[in-house]
């Protein structure tokens, strides 16, 4: 991760937060007051973000010391310490709110997707995210599907091309699409086409596509239209994907299954901080 990006973010997230001042522990507690707290999980799960915990308190404050009991992508347990903290008890505590948003949303996310790439039992086929994220933390929950052990898809509109429904209707034809896009852009930069039939398949191959994605299709569709794309042709399928049906995309022949919900309704993994 752009670790400029994630300190300028984090700022911005502190600002807001704080405000003018962090009221409370202002009015409690004087300066020189240490502390020594854990970030603990109050549930199982996939952790992800940890050096969110280091970075956000050295913004505050220079003397916290962070030690770090487990690393982005291993498992944790009810009650297993995650974290240790030790310094000014008016920094820990004012920095909490906003560490606690970023790894608690963060490590739901990477437990989500470790549960999909269990339930798919294929490696082969990659689990990737979309670009169904949260305004402003995309960078952090894309990182989080990579530590559940899935893959990025494109991150915005800016670094590949995917022509769509839209895209075809207004251009005329999905060959005309690709057309202009080869036309302007280089060979560095991909090109995707959604499709949702078979004459789709057909036109996108034709037209020299780089990844073709089988949209809101069944696993039996899905497997007679990868047979009908050459092996440099990457697959991928997509839409109606769940937990509970993903194992019968299993054998299917994609190259990547990508799911929305990785990011757009992972449930927050639940940790806390506490002092002892």
């Amino acid at each position: 991760m752009n670790e400029l990006l994630i300190k300028q973010k984090l700022e911005s997230f502190l600002i807001e937060d704080i405000g003018t001042s962090d009221l409370s522990v202002e009015n409690i507690f004087p300066e020189d007051k240490h502390a020594h707290a854990i970030f603990h999980a109050k549930a199982d799960g996939v952790i992800a973000g940890l050096h969110i915990i280091n970075t956000t308190y050295q913004l505050l404050d220079s003397q916290i010391n962070v030690t770090l009991h487990k690393k982005d992508g291993e498992e944790v347990v009810n009650g297993e310490t995650i974290a240790e903290v030790t310094g000014p008890v008016q920094s820990i505590l004012t920095g909490e709110r906003v560490i606690l948003n970023l790894l608690q949303r963060m490590s739901g996310i990477a437990t989500i997707t470790h549960e999909a790439v269990q339930r798919l039992r294929q490696p082969e086929i990659r689990i990737c995210d979309t670009r169904k994220t949260t305004p402003g933390l995309r960078i952090f929950e894309k990182y989080a599907v990579t530590c559940g052990g899935g893959f990025n898809h494109r991150f915005g509109l800016y670094d590949g091309v995917m022509i769509k429904d839209n895209h075809i209707a207004f251009a005329g034809s999905i060959e005309k699409a690709v057309q202009h896009v080869r036309h302007k852009l280089g060979p560095m930069v991909k090109i995707e086409v959604e499709t949702e039939s078979i004459s789709d398949v057909n036109d996108a191959v034709s037209a020299g596509a780089d990844i073709i994605m089988f949209d809101n299709q069944t696993p039996e569709t899905v497997t007679k239209w990868n047979s009908l794309v050459p092996d440099n042709i990457l697959t991928e399928a997509s839409g109606n994907i769940t937990l509970e049906n993903i194992a019968t995309y299993r054998n299917t022949g994609v190259d990547l299954i990508s799911l929305g919900y990785l990011t757009h309704s992972a449930v927050a993994l639940d940790i806390s901080l506490g002092g002892i």
